[in-house]
């Protein structure tokens, strides 16, 4: 899982650099996306908010994973207020899904940072958009293109930096 917030210049203001930013998150696994959701300008992600994503997140699983569901699912989400609120540890234990414990701050550590994100924002760079459904389906049409090798390769990453950090004592993989 990770969120990305683009930014177009032209809606910037320097009083509020946060208002031309449009977030997006997105869940994937070794096999591609498994859902993509942007957020509404000005939406906070608090725990009901997140919560809520989670439901789709279990649905997009249903539909696109099938039987993944009774192997069990492995959560990667870092420790911000909303992923650890007990309304969500609540839906989670629900969902019977276990959390791959996050190092907080670690972004060396989170495939989304590391690997995905770091490649779309290559990807993107110089690109302009006319509207928000422009860079919306824009970046869906991206991120569902990207071959299952792609993500795979990810996930791979993961593993290696994970295992690198243990050894580390939990120290940052990359400085």
């Amino acid at each position: 899982m990770g969120s990305y917030r683009f930014s177009n210049p032209a809606e910037e203001s320097q009083s509020n650099l946060s208002a031309g930013k449009l977030m997006v998150t997105v869940f994937w696994d070794a096999q591609g996306i498994l859902l993509i959701e942007f957020m509404t300008r000005g939406t906070t992600i608090n725990s009901e908010v997140y919560c809520r994503t989670l439901k789709k997140l279990k649905r997009a699983i249903q539909n696109k994973r099938r039987g993944l569901l009774s192997y069990g699912v492995v959560l990667l989400h870092d420790n911000a207020r909303p992923n650890t609120a007990v309304k969500t540890r609540e839906v989670l234990r629900k969902f019977k899904w276990d959390v791959f414990q996050h190092p907080p701050y670690s972004p060396d550590l989170a495939p989304s940072d590391f690997h995905l994100f770091t490649a779309m924002k290559k990807w993107l760079g110089g690109q302009h958009f006319a509207d928000d459904e422009e860079l919306k389906n824009t970046v869906t049409h991206w991120l569902k293109s990207q071959a299952a090798a792609f993500y795979a390769e990810g996930i791979g990453k993961l593993v290696k930096r994970h295992d690198s950090s243990l050894n580390k004592g939990g120290d940052y993989v990359e400085k």
